[in-house]
C-alpha cells in the first residue's frame, strides 16, 4: 500500500503500529535540490513564452478580446461550454479557459491546445514556487514527501510539454512537428495525473507548513489536468467512460500479431530481438558492472552515471552476478533506452530493505526505481528484504514509459511491485508478496508470470492488486493475462489464517482483470476485497475471463455492480497486449516474446 493507504494489521484493514510519521531530525537540501531551483527558474521563461504562442496559434482575429474590459461579466462561448461540459470540473474549466489569452475566438480544436498550454502554465509555476521552499528545515518524512513532490512535478512538465507538441499544427501545415500520437498523449496526461496524486498522497498522514504550503503551490494541477484528459478524450473518440478500455480507436483484432509458436515474432527487429535471445555472454555490453573490479565500473549506481541522457540507442548494461545493496538506485526520466542485463534470477540481485519506518514515503522505499523510457529489464532479482511487519517496502518501482521486464524475480511483502505509471509489459517474471503487492495506476500486462501470495502478518489479508486509477478518462490498469496465481512455500506449507483475494480497489475507478490464468486454492471463493465499506464498488472494472484451477470457480464471487464475470472475446481483447499497452508499435522493438491477442 502506498502513502494515503492504511497499513493493514487487522480484519478491518486498520493500522495498530503505523510509524512515526515525523522524525526529530532536520533535513537541509542538496545540490541536486539547488539544480532543480535553477531549472524551475528556467521554467517561468517558459510560461511567457507558452502563453504568447498560445495567442498566435489559436488566430486571434480582433484584439478586442484581449483589451475587453475586465469589469464586465464573462460569458464564455458555445464552443467552451460545449468543450467544458464534457470534462469532470466544468466550472473550473469554464473559468480557467476565460482567463487565457485567445479562448473567445477559439474553435474546440484550438481550446483543447488552449488547455494543454494553460495546464503546462500552471504546472511550471507550481514546480517555481514549490523549488522556492527547498532551503526550509524538514524532518525526513517530510522531506520525502516534498522531494518525491519535485520529480513528480517536472516529469509531469515533461509529460504536459510532450502533449503540446503532439496537437500543435503539424509540420505540413507550417508548425512543429508532432511528437506523439493520441494514444501516447492519453498516456502521458495519465501519467501527469496519477503523479499529482502520488504527491497529494504523500503528504496526507503528514501536518505542518510545508504540507499547507505545498497545498496552496499545487491548488487545482489534479483537476487542470484531469480537465486536459478530458478534452482531449472528447477530441479523439466518443467513449467517455472508461470502462472497460480507454478508447476505441486504432484497435486490432484478437489475436493479431500473436506469437503462437513460443518464438519471437517475425516481423520484431531483428536487432531488438537478438538482444533478448542472446545468452548473456554473446551480448555486446557497453558497460560492465562487477563487485571484484573485472568490469567497466563496480557499483550499479556508476553505470547509471555513466549512461548517456536522452539517447535513442539502446545502451546495455551487463550486471555481473552478486548481490547488490546500494542506496537510492534509480534510472531518472532523463536516463533513455536502458537495458540492465544480469546473469539470471536468484544471481544478479539488486536488494535494499527501507520502508515507511525509515521515515521516507513508500515512493522512496524501493530498491530499484526506473522512469527512464524504454528501460529493459532482463534476468535480475529486485528485493526489498524489509519484512511484512515493517509494512510498506517496495522492491521495485517503475515509471517510465515503454518498459519491460523480463524473467525476473521481483520479491518483497507488503506493495513489492510498484507500476506507477505509463505503459509496461511483464514476462515469465515470478513476483512475492503479501498485502497489496502489485499496485500502482501504469497501463500493463502481466503474461505467463508466476504471482505468489506469502504468509503475512496474523490477521492480515493477502491482496494481489491495488489499481489506483483515478479518472474514468485514464487509459490505465492491470491486466494479468495467462499467468499463474500461486501460494508461496511459507503459506502453503502453514495453517495461516492468511485469506488471498485478487485485489481490492484503492481509488475510485480501480480497473483490473485476471483471464486465462491458473488460480490456486488458496484465494477467497469471494475473489475481491473491499476497501473500505462500499468505497468504489460501483464505479471500479474488476473482470475474470476464463480462469481455471481450484482457486478460479465464479460461483461465489462478490456481486458489486463493477465486478463482472467476462463472457464476450471481444471484451476480453480489450485488455491483450494488442488492445491495451500496444500503442504506436513499441513492443515488438524490444525483442520481448508477448501474445497479442487472447490465444495461449
Amino acid at each position: 500500500m502506498a502513502y494515503g493507504r492504511l497499513n493493514q494489521t487487522d480484519p478491518g484493514g486498520t493500522s495498530s503500529d503505523a510509524p512515526s510519521q515525523l522524525s526529530h531530525h532536520a533535513v537541509s537540501p542538496n545540490p541536486r535540490r539547488r539544480r532543480l531551483i535553477l531549472i524551475s527558474l528556467l521554467s517561468l521563461i517558459l510560461i511567457v513564452a507558452a502563453a504568447v504562442s498560445a495567442t498566435f496559434l489559436v488566430g486571434l482575429r480582433t484584439a478586442s478580446s484581449v483589451r475587453s474590459d475586465p469589469n464586465l461579466p464573462r460569458k464564455p462561448t458555445q464552443a467552451i461550454s460545449k468543450a467544458c461540459s464534457r470534462t469532470r470540473f466544468p466550472t473550473l474549466c469554464v473559468n480557467s479557459l476565460l482567463d487565457f489569452p485567445g479562448s473567445l475566438n477559439a474553435n474546440e480544436q484550438d481550446l483543447v491546445h488552449i488547455s494543454f498550454n494553460m495546464t503546462l502554465q500552471h504546472l511550471n509555476k507550481a514546480l517555481y514556487f514549490s523549488s522556492g521552499i527547498s532551503s526550509l528545515q524538514m524532518d525526513l518524512r517530510v522531506r520525502s514527501a516534498y522531494d518525491a513532490c519535485l520529480e513528480l512535478l517536472d516529469d509531469s512538465v515533461d509529460a504536459l510539454t510532450r502533449s503540446l507538441q503532439s496537437v500543435a499544427p503539424s509540420s505540413s501545415n507550417g508548425g512543429p512537428q508532432r511528437l506523439g500520437s493520441s494514444d501516447d498523449v492519453i498516456t502521458w496526461l495519465s501519467a501527469a495525473l496519477t503523479n499529482q496524486d502520488t504527491c497529494t498522497d504523500g503528504f496526507s498522514q503528514l501536518s505542518g507548513s510545508v504540507k499547507d504550503q505545498m497545498a496552496d503551490k499545487l491548488h487545482n494541477l489534479s483537476e487542470l489536468v484531469s480537465n486536459c484528459l478530458a478534452l482531449f478524450s472528447g477530441s479523439v473518440t466518443s467513449d467517455f467512460s472508461g470502462v472497460p478500455i480507454q478508447n476505441k480507436r486504432r484497435l486490432m483484432n484478437a489475436g493479431e500479431n500473436e506469437d503462437t509458436s513460443g518464438s519471437f515474432p517475425g516481423w520484431m527487429s531483428r536487432r531488438e530481438r537478438r538482444l533478448l535471445t542472446l545468452p548473456v555472454g554473446a551480448l555486446q555490453a557497453d558497460i560492465v558492472v562487477s563487485q571484484n573490479g573485472s568490469g567497466t565500473v563496480k557499483t550499479i549506481a556508476e553505470a547509471i552515471k555513466k549512461a548517456p541522457q536522452y539517447s535513442n540507442r539502446r545502451t546495455i548494461i551487463y550486471v555481473m552476478a552478486g548481490r547488490y545493496e546500494e542506496k537510492n538506485l534509480k534510472v531518472g526520466r532523463k536516463k533513455c533506452n536502458l537495458m540492465f542485463v544480469g546473469d539470471g534470477k536468484g544471481k544478479t540481485v539488486i536488494s535494499g530493505g527501507k520502508s515507511i519506518f525509515d521515515n521516507v514515503t513508500t515512493f522512496h522505499t524501493a530498491s530499484f526505481a526506473a522512469t527512464g523510457a524504454g528501460i529493459i529489464l532482463r534476468d535480475m532479482t529486485f528485493e526489498n528484504w524489509a519484512g511484512p511487519g515493517r509494512h510498506q517496502a517496495v522492491a521495485l518501482r517503475v515509471g517510465g514509459d515503454h518498459a519491460v521486464v523480463y524473467r525476473c524475480n521481483i520479491i518483497g511483502y507488503q506493495d513489492t511491485l510498484y507500476v506507477h505509471s505509463n505503459r509496461q509489459f511483464y514476462r515469465e517474471c515470478d513476483i512475492y508478496g503479501t498485502v497489496d503487492f502489485i499496485f500502482g495506476n501504469a497501463a500493463v500486462v502481466f503474461q505467463n508470470c508466476s504471482i505468489y501470495a506469502r504468509k503475512a502478518m496474523d490477521l492480515q489479508k493477502n491482496t494481489i492488486t491495488a489499481q489506483n486509477r483515478k479518472d474514468p478518462n485514464q487509459n490505465t490498469g492491470i491486466s494479468i493475462h495467462a499467468c499463474r496465481i500461486l501460494a508461496a512455500s511459507d503459506l502453503a506449507s502453514s495453517n495461516s489464517s492468511n485469506p488471498t483475494y485478487l485485489g481490492r480497489p484503492w481509488k475510485l475507478y480501480s480497473r483490473v482483470v485476471f483471464m486465462l490464468s491458473y488460480i490456486g486454492s488458496h484465494v477467497h471463493p469471494r475473489g475481491w476485497l473491499e476497501w473500505n465499506a462500499t468505497f468504489a464498488l460501483d464505479t471500479l472494472y474488476y473482470g475474470e475471463y476464463m480462469n481455471y484451477g481450484p482457486g478460479g470457480a465464479v460461483g461465489q464471487r462478490v456481486t458489486w455492480p463493477g465486478y463482472r464475470v467476462i463472457t464476450s472475446t471481444v471484451e476480453a481483447s480489450k485488455f491483450t497486449v494488442a488492445q491495451f499497452i500496444y500503442g504506436s508499435s513499441w513492443l515488438p522493438s524490444t525483442g520481448v516474446a508477448f501474445l497479442g491477442g487472447l490465444n495461449v
